[in-house]
């Protein structure tokens, strides 16, 4: 036991496995079926003809800003009618020799050559003081949508527990942090998405002669691997834990199998 418990220190499997099935089933007894890829491509086509969402971030458009296979994954959920009722994606930086502020200030959140947008230097500032501290594997948490018969529901909790388990179950980060309307910060969405620290200053830019805020919302590693182990200790106390049963599908080009417009902003 005590090779298993050191093999399975950093993100125990079925932990997260079980962590996952409870926002899985949460979100079925709305009446939404999850899923997950890792095909942006097909993210991107996705997107682009669901009605109402604004254009995906540049941060998870591929043609844009690549993301390594295994670097991000985006979540889908339809209704009974197969129709898109919420959309979010994650991916991965490696900030071991940066920061967050550096990260968006550089807009290499946003494009991988950041030369072919030197209009745009100057223009994004980050004056959130922990967004220097944010360092090592980041996961990068955006492009989040919620259809309007959806919102009020509790979508925000769901979303973000199947973001922070396939993020730990993936990589394991040091930091999952997200930007965010304020607003959604002073009517409490944000404490429904369960992130444990917000900071003003997160983003700041001006377009079209409005300027613009968003604030920085993050939890570290060490508060996320705690999280899914409060879960488990739950529902076992509870008695709640379901059996292993393909909880979250995997959206492919092939169909399921089991397995700023930038920021969180639930539209």
């Amino acid at each position: 036991m005590g090779q298993l418990q050191q093999m399975t220190g950093v993100a125990n499997p079925l932990q997260i496995s079980r962590f996952l099935q409870v926002y899985d089933a949460d979100a079925a007894k709305k009446g939404i079926e999850l899923s997950i890829g890792f095909d942006f491509q097909a993210y991107v086509s996705i997107t682009r003809v669901t009605p109402t969402k604004e254009p995906t971030s540049s941060s998870f458009q591929p043609d844009r800003s690549p993301i390594k296979s295994g670097d991000g994954f985006w979540m889908i959920g339809v209704d009974k009618n197969e129709e898109v009722a919420v959309v979010q994606a994650v991916r991965l930086f490696d900030l071991s020799c940066s920061n967050f502020a550096e990260h968006l200030e550089s807009l290499k959140v946003y494009y991988a050559d950041p030369t072919r947008h030197a209009h745009l230097h100057g223009a994004y500032t980050c004056t959130a003081p922990s967004a220097r501290e944010i360092t090592g594997r980041v996961a990068y948490h955006g492009d989040a949508w919620v259809r309007r018969d959806y919102r009020g529901q509790g979508m925000p909790k769901i979303m973000a527990g199947v973001a922070f388990g396939v993020s730990l179950a993936m990589w394991a980060p040091d930091f999952v942090c997200a930007l965010v309307a304020r607003w959604l910060v002073d009517k409490g969405v944000v404490t429904q998405y369960g992130y444990t620290h917000d900071e003003a200053g997160g983003l700041r830019f001006v377009e079209q002669s409005v300027p613009s805020e968003y604030s920085l919302i993050w939890i570290t590693g060490e508060e996320l691997r705690s999280r899914v182990e409060r879960r488990e200790r739950s529902e076992l106390t509870s008695g709640g834990t379901q059996p292993l049963c393909g909880a979250v599908q995997e959206f492919g080009a092939h169909g399921r199998a089991f397995a700023p417009p930038a920021c969180l902003c639930p539209r």
